[in-house]
């Protein structure tokens, strides 16, 4: 069974042999947190070729999608997958960055940033 949904939820549990359609931005990153599954990218062009890859993803791994588009994702074992969209990643990102720096620890310290 294939659901279709037009926007990422950012967090999908599925069953074995369930798949599940989605469309996602460029740059959103998917985190398996439990099980195995599989992951078919958005189409693309190699010359004048269309093609997609597959990738099998394992519990703890974490895989980038540095194109948008329509990603299917097949449940192997029980499944709990979540979506981190580019703007999350981004303010994380800048989050870890700033905390690196011992001015801005100090400054998140005393405004509760």
């Amino acid at each position: 069974m294939i659901t279709t949904l037009s926007q990422a939820p950012d967090s999908i549990v599925l069953e074995p042999g369930q798949s599940l359609r989605i469309s996602v931005d460029a740059g959103t990153w998917l985190q398996l947190a439990e099980g195995r599954a599989r992951v078919v990218s958005p189409p693309g062009w190699l010359g004048e070729t269309v093609f997609m890859t597959e990738t099998p993803l394992e519990e703890g791994d974490v895989h980038r999608l540095p194109h948008g588009g329509w990603i299917e994702v097949s449940a192997l074992t029980p499944v709990h997958l979540r979506v981190h969209g580019p703007q999350a990643v981004q303010r994380a990102s800048r989050a870890a960055a700033a905390e690196a720096r011992p001015v801005m620890r100090f400054v998140r310290l005393l405004t509760g940033w």
